[in-house]
């Protein structure tokens, strides 16, 4: 007999299919946080707090100064960027970054990149924004980047964008 998830000595959550997505299947929404940077939701959790994105960064862009609640996973597939606060330490085409909660940096991509930069981040918890002059700007969170997808799906054309979620809260009966 082969093991399936009802024979298996623990208990498992029923599953009809696998939570797949084709990243070309999801559009790139444009200037979504600034000029020239775009994103690509694909799991987006308001309730556990986690959000998972292909950021596209075109060169010269920049990110306001910003805090992380959780930590974050960076992995950046294409180009180039690094942090104001540490220029000597460049990310780059198949660079590997673990930003622990409680960080604080601003995101740069260099002017002179030949080609957008394109990282995958898995974030736990909030960006906390601030401007240049240390005053508190706005939270980027999964409950903000929804809403935010949301909105651009439809002012840019695409309707309903596809990504996955998690948590339903509810009562059980």
């Amino acid at each position: 007999m082969t093991a399936t998830a009802a024979t298996l000595p623990v208990h498992s959550l029923p599953q009809s299919e696998l939570l797949t997505l084709n990243i070309a299947d999801v559009p790139v929404l444009k200037d979504a946080l600034g000029p020239g940077i775009d994103y690509q939701p694909m799991f987006l959790d308001p309730e556990a707090g986690i959000w998972v994105v292909l950021a596209h960064f075109a060169p010269g862009a920049e990110l306001p100064v910003h805090l992380h609640t959780g930590g974050v996973h960076a992995y950046t597939l294409k180009g180039t960027w690094a942090y104001r606060e540490y220029p000597d330490q460049p990310q780059t085409e198949g660079s590997y970054l673990y930003e622990p909660g409680s960080s604080v940096h601003r995101l740069f991509v260099p002017e002179d990149n030949t080609e957008d930069t394109v990282v995958l981040y898995i974030v736990y918890g909030a960006n906390i924004n601030f401007t240049a002059t240390g005053e508190f700007h706005s939270v980027l969170d999964a409950v903000t980047i929804a809403r935010l997808t949301e909105s651009l799906g439809q002012a840019q054309g695409f309707g309903s964008v596809k990504y996955l979620t998690g948590g339903a809260v509810r009562y059980t009966a």
